[in-house]
């Protein structure tokens, strides 16, 4: 009858032991302070010193199976918790041995006498020469050593931030990963660029840990034989036997553990963005070049040619080298006669990506992603990720815009060139590319020369700089800043920006009619009652003119009423398609409002907007501009030279205009910047705030 309350008995003591983790911890970081303060005993200075060897032997294990150094971003914390530590007990061992080492070599406890007894001998001239030699590997060589890549590592990390934003965003943008796996990576991006600021900092404690040993020491010596001379009439050499002895013991007990610690950050940071535990990453790229173990045991065996040297040592040498190179050999060879032989296995022999019927030869798709025959790879294998990506992008496409896009039929075609693949919209070719299957494009986001290895070329999509360059220098290449792109991804993002770019045409009236199917019935009634001899026609005509701004046609039920309430005043399609603008106002204006919540905007001069305004002219429904060509162009040159500016800093404000002139104004931008957009005061909602960022005005 008395397991229940011993079982919630026992929940309670988990559970409290659980919330007391941390003052447990801070408890143990007030000891370590009062270690400097406070003197140990004996006992308890070989209980702390034993605490010390086996954290950082412990840390060291972690450093050496962690696949990656983010599974591991509590070292710069632990390394600084570690150093305080190894120096608090530092100076109550010196508190020991400059107050009884008189007595002998025991005066500092258990742990410092067998250092300096086993691994110096008792002699403290090779104690010298020992612990000399030891600061001289962890100060010079480790310590300095990742305290360098640590800085370069976290300079190259934060200088690539940006341009692994770009990727993130253009692998969202494309389909590649939905909103849940781009968060993730943007996380993580955030907690590399903050570990390898940390570890940039906290290389610092183990470069100033090192050179306090050495002033420790030097003090302990110096000390210890005054005190010892001065104070309790010991010779000089009976002082500096015992004190040095005792420094030097103390000094290595203190040095290794720096020294293992240093060996574990010198891990992490040359790690850099490679996973795998570092045995893996050794091991596997030393026995990837079976020649190199040849030529490598061919050398051993001419050094042991040489006179005086072991000859039968270095024979054996290299008979296992030679040895490892052939296993190794034949290791590659099974692999890849196995993957060969998995890839035809696994292929469909039913599915022809070269082949078409006479009747699919007949039919004019909507949409279509010619390959060349080097591209066929990226289809046809079973882990090709192409055909995915494309497919993820009519939920991208419905999601932000409203509509699904018709199906984009993936052909092979043995008369192209073997790297390139054409887009083509209802049988017209809009555009075209070349890619290295086998290698990771590198764009420079500022368009400024690429500093690498590789084949020069243009990025289909944007036209900027770029490279193809082999993979294993992306990482090489990400740390410069360039953005690194995959070859599927440059498809994908090209056909992405084709399909916005073209997105009127593929409003066909077959898919207006299937969105009015779609629709409720009161608004499918709506509709109809429309003082048009076309409704549906006169729905997809102004559904085209907001996709050509990319302005989403989701919410179709107010573009059906705002149209309906439009058409009954106007058969005009700009004065109506202006409404239904006024109406979506809401949405217009959340779709560009900045992080900061403020829409940004650029206005004209006033001296633009009169002559904008009086170059309209009203002929009946209808409306016609007057502007004399040359001032157009005046115009164009002056809102470009304003738009680069932010558009170089991948910022993309509105042109706010009168109502009257927005559709003229949006035609001549259309030309030179796109994806600006070009809204009018009346469709500002009345709760967005409103931040103009620039002018347009002439010189």
């Amino acid at each position: 009858m008395t397991t229940g309350p011993d079982i919630g008995q026992k929940g309670k003591l988990a559970a409290l032991g659980t919330s007391n983790k941390d003052i447990g911890f801070a408890l143990g970081i007030v000891l370590v302070l009062a270690v400097l303060f406070i003197p140990l005993p004996k006992m308890l200075l070989d209980f702390g010193l034993a605490i010390s060897l086996t954290v950082s032997i412990l840390v060291l294990m972690v450093a050496l199976w962690i696949r990656k150094p983010l599974e591991f971003d509590a070292f710069p914390t632990l390394l600084l918790v570690v150093t305080m530590l190894r120096l608090s007990l530092n100076v109550a061992s010196t508190r020991l041995i400059l107050s009884e080492g008189n007595t002998g070599t025991s005066a500092a406890g258990d742990i410092i006498e067998g250092f300096s007894q086993v691994i110096v001998g008792g002699d403290y001239v090779i104690g010298v020469v020992i612990f000399t030699i030891l600061v001289v590997i962890n100060f010079m060589v480790i310590t300095k050593g990742a305290t360098r890549i640590a800085e370069v590592s976290a300079r190259f990390t934060l200088d690539a931030i940006p341009g692994k934003q770009m990727a993130i965003d253009a692998d969202l943008g494309s389909g590649a990963i939905d909103d849940a796996e781009a968060r993730r990576r943007r996380d993580e991006l955030n907690e590399e660029s903050s570990f390898m600021g940390a570890m940039d900092g906290a290389s610092k404690f183990v470069r100033g840990d090192a050179i306090a040993g050495i002033i420790i020491t030097l003090i302990n010596v110096v000390g210890g034989i005054i005190i010892g001379v001065m104070q309790h009439d010991m010779t000089v050499a009976s002082a500096a036997n015992n004190y040095t002895v005792l420094t030097i013991g103390d000094g290595l007990v203190s040095q290794i553990p720096a020294l293992v610690v240093s060996l574990a950050a010198g891990l992490i940071v040359t790690k850099g963005g490679r996973e795998g535990a570092a045995n893996e990453a050794i091991f596997d790229q030393l026995g990837k070049y079976p020649r190199a173990m040849f030529m490598a045991s061919g050398l051993i065996l001419l050094l042991g040619l040489l006179p005086g040297f072991p000859f039968v040592l270095f024979l054996v040498l290299s008979g296992a080298l030679i040895a490892l190179g052939v296993f190794v050999q034949k290791e590659t060879q099974r692999k890849a006669r196995e993957k060969a032989a998995q890839e035809a296995e696994e292929k469909d022999p039913n599915v022809s990506y070269s082949e078409e019927a006479p009747e699919q030869i007949l039919r004019l798709d909507d949409m279509r992603l010619e390959l060349g025959g080097g591209l066929v790879p990226m289809i046809s294998s079973m882990d090709a990720a192409l055909p995915g990506n494309v497919r993820s992008l009519r939920n991208l496409f419905a999601e932000e815009f409203g509509f699904i896009l018709p199906p984009i039929r993936i052909v092979d075609n043995a008369e192209m060139e073997g790297n390139s693949y054409t887009i083509s919209l209802q049988g017209s070719k809009v555009a075209e590319g070349d890619i290295r299957p086998n290698a990771m494009m590198v764009i420079d986001p500022a368009n400024g020369k690429i500093n690498l290895k590789g084949e020069k070329t243009r990025e289909p999509t944007f036209n900027l700089n770029a490279m193809w360059i082999d993979p294993n220098l992306a990482e090489e290449a990400e740390q410069q800043g360039y953005t690194v792109v995959d070859p599927e991804s440059v498809i994908t993002t090209h056909l992405t920006e084709t399909i916005k770019e073209h997105m009127p045409s593929l409003m066909t009236y077959g898919a207006a009619r299937e969105l009015v199917e779609n629709l409720d019935r009161e608004y499918q009634k709506l509709l109809s009652e429309m003082n048009q001899q076309a409704p549906t026609v006169m729905l997809q005509r102004v559904l085209q003119n907001l996709l050509a701004e990319r302005v989403s046609v989701r919410n179709l039920p107010l573009i059906v009423e705002s149209l309906t309430e439009a058409a009954s005043q106007s058969s005009n399609l700009a004065s109506i398609t202006e409404h239904v603008r006024q109406k979506l106002s809401n949405q217009i204006c959340q779709s560009l409002v900045d992080s900061s919540g403020f829409l940004p905007v650029v206005v004209m001069s006033d001296a633009w907007e009169n002559e904008f305004v009086q170059s309209v002219r009203q002929n009946g429904d209808d409306t016609d501009f007057v502007m004399a060509p040359a001032r157009v162009q005046e115009f164009v040159l002056d809102a470009k030279k304003v738009l680069e500016v932010f558009a170089q800093r991948d910022e993309w404000p509105a042109v706010m205009v009168t109502p009257q002139v927005r559709v003229f104004v949006r035609s001549m931008l259309e030309r030179v910047s796109p994806q600006t957009a070009v809204i009018s005061h009346n469709e500002v909602h009345r709760k967005t705030p409103i931040k103009t960022v620039a002018t347009i005005s002439s010189e």
